[in-house]
């Protein structure tokens, strides 16, 4: 088979609801989702030259005249788990609107496409029960069924139901192998900072531990807190605190009996590389420029995507959707913003928010990333926001026609590509799609704080942005109920939000902060709660604005405001030390969301901000703690960064980084996070590997498990804000 027809689980609408698998049947457990297309088409693909629908409840696929080969035209279903050895048995019925011979196979859905075996069944006009048998040969969990359907004289309809795959020894969400009881940051930890490692072990009573140095010694020695029963994961832990050792080094290990640790180190410049690698994530994943070897390294080296040069359709003239408006725009450049290489400004305005607030916070300087701006003398977190924030402006509508100044909600293409899809190789028409007040109002905050930052470095743009900021408040005045459509989750993300109340508040604290006009003080209406912020709620950044710039603001605001950062950030403290895995997230509803590490980071930075504004090694300890998290002292003993630890992720879900599918690509850049679990389970991967999971362990490093492993900007810039801040507590 060739990989080009290999149509991959990106071609899945992420709102489907979850495809459940029936109970295992006697001959082995069901490895097929949807077999009985009750819920549709979704998680079955049929190849570019074969249409296909669920038709009378069968899936019915066009086969046409002349093709010559049995894969040229398919239907199938990736991403089954299947064990090497073991005996499957494929049940289905099936008809066709002529007799043909088809094949049915099993094979490998990624490189090298071993096919595992192929069994030709001849399909008549009647509806019929076929039963065919073979052995897997390769264990994975990225295994195809395929109706292998060309090769027949003359066009048909091929029509089939009730598909059962069964098979195999390990039950569908067992088998998962989480490595050493002895959860630890994989990274390290500072001299000066907390050291706790985390032990999976049924005991009640406390036991011994011992860390060894790398040549074996035993450098310390204590006993264990029994912590108890952790609810998000369902693991009985123990706690070990090594905190008194403050002996700079590397390859530390830590042993509970005959368990040891993933090795990790103890020194003071820890973070320094992490800062760098989270933010030159951001140049890896820039639209519209060629991707340099002499900064990115020569495997992460591309053409420039989406410039109008074939197949690429955009992005230096993008119109808007049939029937929306009669105009084009060039809104190249810009970052790609997660697994897909759409571009979405309420997503890019909140990445674009926190690398300006974390220059804001810190000053970093010049030559601090291998971009091609780092030595023109301004900050390179700046020159990086400043990549995206050009696209943000692009995106407004011109004046003159109907909804000037308001802001485009995204570009994205018509359909959804494949993985993997290089940007140059983009063959998809791309569009504008209709304004919204929230996009408006991101960008109204951002190039506010974009006048306020660049102000010292670049006062032409500052004033632009300036002008652009105070166009876009009063379009959304003009029009505060415009939203983007729910359903619109074709070709990319809808990102669909119905108040945007949050939104008008954080673009007035901007505003203000940056002009000191008083008439932007009464839209001021949110105040951080313990919900926290996110893409979609953005209320708390209002204050955590004012406390950013506690001089530019009403001192009863600013007293209110730090107040509020202070009683929140308490209850993340308080959440991150009840819980056996240091998380300062704990969802009230005990599930875990989509890019729930966000969630960890975005909480992390409120904790931050309350150790800058009080100083108590409390809140400092806290954010390390968090960190401690995402480098592996979790449920599942993995690191959710890319390059940092020897169990760290590295298969996320990207149509460029791809190495998973194709050994030619690279995978994730060092410093890419991971979506991390997800209780959803909103992928056919996670649903076929993960049914029961608990909320912590909801998370498989697989490429199309896309709804617990895609990256995204705002992710990455949430890691790049907390990575700066525990870099800057070295001494």
């Amino acid at each position: 088979m060739r990989s080009a027809l290999l149509v991959a689980a990106v071609l899945l609408v992420a709102t489907a609801p979850p495809l459940l698998a029936p109970p295992a049947h006697a001959d082995g457990f069901e490895r097929v989702l949807n077999g009985s297309f009750a819920t549709g088409k979704t998680p079955w693909w049929s190849s570019g030259s074969t249409p296909s629908q669920v038709d009378d409840g069968r899936l019915c696929a066009d086969v046409p005249a002349g093709t010559v080969n049995p894969w040229d035209s398919m239907i199938g279903q990736n991403d089954i788990p299947l064990e090497a050895g073991q005996p499957y048995t494929l049940r289905f019925t099936a008809s066709a609107t002529s007799n043909v011979t088809i094949r049915a196979a099993l094979a490998l859905a990624v490189k090298p496409n071993t096919s595992m075996f192929t069994k030709a069944v001849t399909i008549g006009t009647t509806v019929k029960s076929f039963t065919v048998t073979g052995v897997a040969t390769i264990a994975t969990l990225s295994g195809q069924l395929g109706f292998q359907l060309g090769a027949n004289a003359g066009a048909f309809t091929f029509c089939v139901d009730d598909v059962s795959l069964t098979g195999g020894v390990i039950p569908p969400g067992g088998g998962h192998d989480y490595g050493s009881p002895i959860r630890v940051n994989q990274l390290g930890y500072l001299p000066s900072g907390p050291k706790q490692a985390s032990i999976v072990d049924n005991a009640d009573r406390p036991l011994s531990w011992q860390l060894k140095d790398s040549d074996g010694r035993t450098v310390a020695t204590g006993r264990t807190k029994v912590q108890g029963d952790d609810a998000m994961s369902g693991d009985h832990v123990h706690i070990a605190d090594f905190s008194t050792y403050r002996r700079s080094g590397h390859g530390y290990t830590l042993t509970v009996g005959s368990s040891v640790s993933e090795p990790f180190d103890i020194e003071a410049d820890l973070y320094d590389s992490l800062r760098r690698d989270s933010l030159e994530y951001f140049y890896d994943n820039r639209s519209g420029t060629p991707i340099e070897a002499a900064y990115a390294g020569a495997a992460y080296a591309r053409p420039a995507g989406h410039i109008g040069v074939a197949p690429n359709k955009g992005d230096t003239s993008v119109p808007c959707l049939p029937g929306t408006c009669d105009y084009s725009l060039d809104v190249a450049g810009g970052w790609y913003d997660a697994g897909d290489q759409g571009k979405y400004v309420v997503n890019g305005g909140l990445a674009t928010w926190q690398l300006m607030d974390s220059y804001e916070r810190q000053r970093s300087g010049d030559g601090l990333l291998a971009i091609p701006e780092n030595h023109n003398g301004i900050p390179d977190v700046l020159d990086e926001s400043r990549w995206e924030m050009e696209f943000l402006l692009s995106m407004q509508v011109p004046a003159g026609q109907p909804l000037a100044g308001m802001v485009h909600h995204k570009i994205h293409d018509l359909a959804w590509t494949p993985l993997p899809t290089m940007p140059q190789n983009d063959p998809q028409p791309r569009y504008l799609h209709p304004p919204s007040t929230a996009a408006t109002l991101n960008l109204a905050a951002t190039a506010a704080q974009c006048a306020r930052v660049w102000a010292l470095w670049d006062k032409a743009f500052a004033q632009r942005c300036l002008t652009a900021a105070r166009t876009a408040w009063q379009a959304a005045l003009a029009h505060p109920a415009i939203y983007a459509p729910a359903d619109d989750n074709v070709g990319g993300g809808a990102y669909d939000d119905t108040d945007v109340s949050d939104e008008f508040s954080w673009a007035a604290a901007e505003l203000y902060a940056t002009t000191g006009d008083h008439t932007y003080l009464g839209h001021i209406t949110t105040g951080i709660t313990s919900a926290g912020f996110s893409w979609r709620d953005t209320g708390a950044l209002a204050d955590l604005t004012i406390v950013r710039a506690p001089w530019r603001f009403p001192a009863i605001m600013v007293l209110k405001a730090r107040a509020r950062v202070l009683k929140v950030a308490d209850g993340y403290v308080k959440d991150l030390k009840s819980q056996g895995y240091p998380n300062p997230y704990r969802p009230t509803d005990g599930q875990y969301v989509w890019g729930s590490n966000s969630a960890t980071t975005n909480n992390g930075l409120i904790i931050a901000t309350a150790y800058d504004l009080t100083g108590r090694p409390g809140y400092r300890d806290a954010a390390l703690e968090s960190m401690d998290y995402l480098l592996g002292r979790n449920a599942v003993n993995q690191s959710f960064v890319t390059g940092y630890g020897e169990r760290a992720s590295h298969n996320e879900h990207n149509r460029i980084f791809a190495h998973e599918l194709d050994p030619a690509l690279p995978s994730p850049p060092t410093g890419s996070m991971a979506g991390g679990p997800n209780s959803g389970l909103q992928d056919p991967v996670a649903q076929q590997n993960l049914p029961g999971c608990r909320p912590a362990k909801c998370y498989l490093d697989e490429i199309d498990s896309y709804s617990t492993n895609e990256v995204a900007i705002n992710w990455n810039s949430s890691l790049a804000w907390l990575a700066g801040f525990v870099d800057s507590l070295r001494p």
